[in-house]
C-alpha cells in the first residue's frame, strides 16, 4: 500500500471511530422526555475507563528503540471500538495520569515544549477517540502548574500561573479536592454534568431515544502537595477525597442528575481513613449518592485478585461497597468497562445490581502459551507520526560511554549496577549543594537511596537494560524512569535501619527446613519501594526472621552504626515526601529539595564521566545473610539472563524453567 493511501485508510479509519464516539450502534426510534417512560423500562450502558496511560500512545519501546505489543493506547483504541459495537450506549473517561511518563511526553513538556496553540498529542488522539471526561492523576502535576494550566487549556488563579487560554483536550476535566491557595477555588471545575440521549427498552420490547444526563466529579491523590512540593506549595491546598465528595455532592444533587460518576486517581485502601490518605476509593464508595466508582493510580485490575481480601468488595464482579467500580488497568494495557444496567423506577433511573457487572480487557491474552495483542488502530500512529520521530531523535542524543553493563534484571537478588550510576550521581549533587545552604551538615555522613524503577512488573521487557558502549539520553531515562526531583533528608542512624527495614518488605520470610520452594519476592510490595542505599554503608537482609527484624550487620566504613547517628540520605521528592509509607519520611526532615529532575543530575554526571568504568561507581553494599535451606528460594525474571547475573558477581542464581513467554524461573542459594 502506498504512503498516500495508507494515510487515506488512517483518515477513514479516524472519522468512522470518531463517528462511533457519538452515535449509538443502533439508531433508537422517536425521542421521548423521561416522565413518558413507563415503568420498568431498561436500559445498558457501558462505561468505559482508561486510566495510567502515562503518554504511551504507540506500541513502542522507547529504551529498547523497538515496537511492544503489549502496551500502548492504539491498541486500546480497537478495544473502544469493539465495546462501542457491542454496547448500544456507551461512555468514555479517562481517570489520570495520563500526560506523563513516556520519553515521548517528556520531550513534550521539557526538551521541546508545547506552545499555546499545540495540543498536547495524548490529547490529540484521545479527541479522536471522542472521550466524554476525564480527572487529574498525580504524575499530572510533575511538569509544573504553568505547564498543566496551559496543556489542559484551564486557565487557573494561582500565583505564578498566566491566565491564558490555550489548547487543551475537547472533553471536560474535573478536580474537586485541589484548591487555589489565591482564591479558595478549585483550579479545575470540580465537577459537571454530560447529556446524551440513549436507546432505552419499554417493557413490551419498544425502543425509545430518552435523555441520560450523568454528572462527573474528580479526585487526585491528597499526598501531591509531598510529591510535588516543589510545584504546589504555597499555591495550591489539597483536601481529602471524602471531604470534597462531601463538599459537592449537594450541588450535584441539585441539578438532578441521572447518575452520579466519581473519577477517583487512586485505589482501594481500607486501613483506617485520613485526608491525607492515598488510596482512598473505598471510602469514597460510601459516600451517598455516588453510583460508580473509577479507580487508578495503583497500576493493576478492578476487578482482580489482588483485592480479594478487602471488605464489601466483590473482586468477581466488580463492587466497592455495593458500588459498581473498575479500574482498568495502566500503559494502555487494558481498558475498564463496567455493564451498567439501569432500570426506570417511576421517576428516575436505578442501577439493576444483579445484572450490572465490571470486567477488565487486556489487550493481550494469553492461550495454548501464546500471547495474542489485538492489533493497533490505523488511525492513531498518523497523528502522532512527527513529533514520535522527534523524540526518538531527542532521545538517542550521546552523553557518554560505558564499559559497565547497567542492568535491573537482578536488582533484587543483590546486582547494584543499575543504581549505582544513579546513587553517585545523587552524591554528587549533594555534596556539592547541600553546603550552600547547610554548611552546619557538610561533615554529616551522607548516604544515597535508589530503587529499581523497572523489575518486570510490566512483562519481560521491564527492566533497566544499558549495556556497554554509547550511552545517550535514552541510557539516562532507562536508568531513572520518572521525572523526580532530588530530595535529602536528615535522619539517624536508628532512621536509616527503620527505612532499611521497610524497603526489606520487598521480600518473603523464608523458613529454611521448608523442603518444597518457596518464593523469594513478596508480590504485594512493589518493586520501585525496594531502595537499596549506597555511600560507605553495607548490611546484610536475613530472610529467615520477621519484617522489621531483617537488616543485620549495619556497619558505616567498616564501624557499626549506632541509633543516634547522623546521617543525610539522598532519595528523590517522591520518597522524602512520604511515598511508600517509609517509617519518619513525610516531609518534614528535608534539608535539600532540588529544582532538578533526578534524571537530568543523572545525564550530567554522565556527561562529567564521559569512559565510565567500575572504579566510577561505589561497589555493592549489601547482601542476603547466609542462609542454608532444605528446599528452592525461586523468582521469576527475564528468560536466559544466568550469564548477567554471574558477570555482575552473583554466582548463586541459577535459571531451573523457561515459561516460554519471556520469563524464566530462576534459584538463588542463599548459603553462598
Amino acid at each position: 500500500m502506498s504512503p498516500g493511501i495508507a494515510r487515506l485508510a488512517a483518515l477513514a479509519s479516524l472519522l468512522l471511530l470518531a463517528g462511533c464516539a457519538s452515535q449509538p450502534a443502533s439508531p433508537p426510534s422517536q425521542p421521548f422526555e423521561p416522565g413518558q417512560l413507563p415503568a420498568g423500562s431498561r436500559a445498558d450502558v457501558a462505561i468505559l475507563e482508561t486510566t495510567d496511560i502515562h503518554s504511551n500512545i504507540l506500541s513502542y519501546d522507547y529504551y529498547k528503540q523497538k515496537p511492544d505489543p503489549t502496551l500502548g493506547f492504539e491498541r486500546t483504541v480497537t478495544l473502544i471500538r469493539r465495546a462501542r459495537d457491542q454496547f448500544t450506549n456507551t461512555f468514555l473517561f479517562d481517570d489520570g495520569d495520563t500526560i506523563q511518563g513516556s520519553v515521548l511526553a517528556d520531550y513534550q513538556a521539557l526538551a521541546q515544549p508545547v506552545t499555546c496553540k499545540q495540543e498536547l498529542a495524548i490529547y490529540r488522539v484521545m479527541d479522536a477517540v471522542g472521550y466524554d471526561g476525564g480527572t487529574i492523576g498525580n504524575h499530572e502535576f510533575n511538569y509544573g502548574l504553568p505547564f498543566l494550566s496551559q496543556v489542559t487549556g484551564t486557565p487557573m488563579d494561582v500565583d505564578g500561573v498566566p491566565v491564558e487560554h490555550c489548547a487543551g483536550p475537547h472533553y471536560p476535566l474535573v478536580l474537586a479536592n485541589v484548591v487555589s491557595t489565591r482564591t479558595g477555588k478549585p483550579i479545575f471545575r470540580p465537577w459537571t454534568i454530560i447529556k446524551r440521549q440513549i436507546a432505552a427498552y419499554t417493557p413490551d420490547g419498544s425502543q425509545l431515544s430518552v435523555p441520560l444526563r450523568i454528572a462527573i466529579i474528580g479526585f487526585t491523590p491528597p499526598p501531591i502537595m509531598q510529591w510535588d512540593q516543589r510545584h504546589l506549595e504555597g499555591k495550591v491546598t489539597v483536601t481529602g477525597v471524602v471531604e470534597a465528595a462531601r463538599k459537592y455532592m449537594p450541588q450535584i444533587e441539585a441539578q438532578h442528575p441521572d447518575l452520579v460518576i466519581a473519577l477517583l486517581h487512586g485505589g482501594l485502601d481500607t486501613s483506617p481513613y485520613t485526608p491525607m490518605m492515598e488510596n482512598g476509593g473505598w471510602y469514597l464508595a460510601g459516600v451517598p449518592g455516588i453510583d460508580v466508582l473509577l479507580l487508578g493510580h495503583m497500576h493493576t485490575d478492578f476487578p482482580g485478585p489482588r483485592f480479594a481480601h478487602l471488605k464489601d468488595v466483590d473482586d468477581h464482579l466488580g463492587f466497592v461497597r455495593g458500588v459498581p467500580a473498575v479500574m482498568g488497568g495502566f500503559f494502555g494495557k487494558d481498558l475498564g468497562v463496567i455493564r451498567l444496567a439501569l432500570i426506570w423506577n417511576k421517576d428516575h433511573w436505578a442501577v439493576d445490581k444483579p445484572q450490572t457487572h465490571s470486567r477488565v480487557w487486556p489487550i493481550c491474552t494469553r492461550t495454548a502459551g501464546k500471547t495474542r495483542c489485538v492489533p493497533a488502530d490505523p488511525a492513531i500512529a498518523p497523528l502522532v507520526e512527527k513529533v514520535q520521530k522527534d523524540a526518538i531523535a531527542y532521545v538517542n542524543t550521546p552523553i557518554g560511554h560505558t564499559r559497565v553493563h547497567m542492568s535491573s534484571y537482578f536488582a533484587d537478588e543483590g546486582d547494584m549496577t543499575a543504581l549505582a550510576a544513579v546513587n553517585a550521581a545523587q552524591l554528587d549533587y549533594v555534596r556539592r549543594e547541600l553546603p550552600k545552604t547547610h554548611p552546619e551538615l557538610a561533615h554529616v555522613p551522607l548516604l544515597s537511596a535508589a530503587a529499581a524503577f523497572r523489575t518486570g512488573f510490566g512483562g519481560p521487557d521491564d527492566y533497566t537494560d544499558v549495556r556497554p558502549g554509547v550511552l545517550t539520553l535514552r541510557s539516562a531515562a532507562d536508568l531513572y524512569f520518572y521525572p523526580n526531583t532530588l530530595a535529602a533528608v536528615k535522619t539517624d542512624g536508628a532512621g536509616v535501619k527503620a527505612w532499611l527495614e521497610q524497603s526489606a518488605r520487598r521480600f518473603n520470610r523464608i523458613d529454611p527446613s521448608i523442603h518444597g520452594a518457596q518464593p523469594l519476592i513478596n508480590p504485594h510490595y512493589a518493586g520501585f519501594n525496594f531502595d537499596q542505599m549506597q555511600g560507605g554503608l553495607h548490611y546484610e537482609i536475613d530472610l529467615s526472621k520477621p519484617v522489621g527484624q531483617r537488616i543485620v550487620s549495619l556497619t558505616y566504613r567498616g564501624k557499626p552504626v549506632t541509633p543516634g547517628q547522623p546521617f543525610v540520605v539522598v532519595t528523590n521528592n517522591y520518597r522524602a515526601g512520604g511515598g511508600g509509607d517509609f517509617p519518619g519520611l513525610d516531609g518534614h526532615d528535608i534539608v535539600l529539595a532540588a529544582p532538578d529532575g533526578t534524571r537530568e543530575i543523572l545525564a550530567r554526571w554522565l556527561q562529567r564521566h564521559p569512559d565510565l568504568d567500575a572504579k566510577d561507581l561505589p561497589g555493592r553494599s549489601w547482601r542476603f545473610a547466609p542462609l542454608k535451606t532444605a528446599g528452592p528460594v525461586i523468582f521469576t525474571d527475564a528468560s536466559d539472563k544466568q550469564a548477567i547475573a554471574h558477570a555482575d558477581g552473583l554466582r548463586n542464581i541459577r535459571q531451573i524453567s523457561n515459561n516460554g513467554d519471556g520469563t524464566a524461573v530462576y534459584a538463588i542459594d542463599l548459603s553462598h
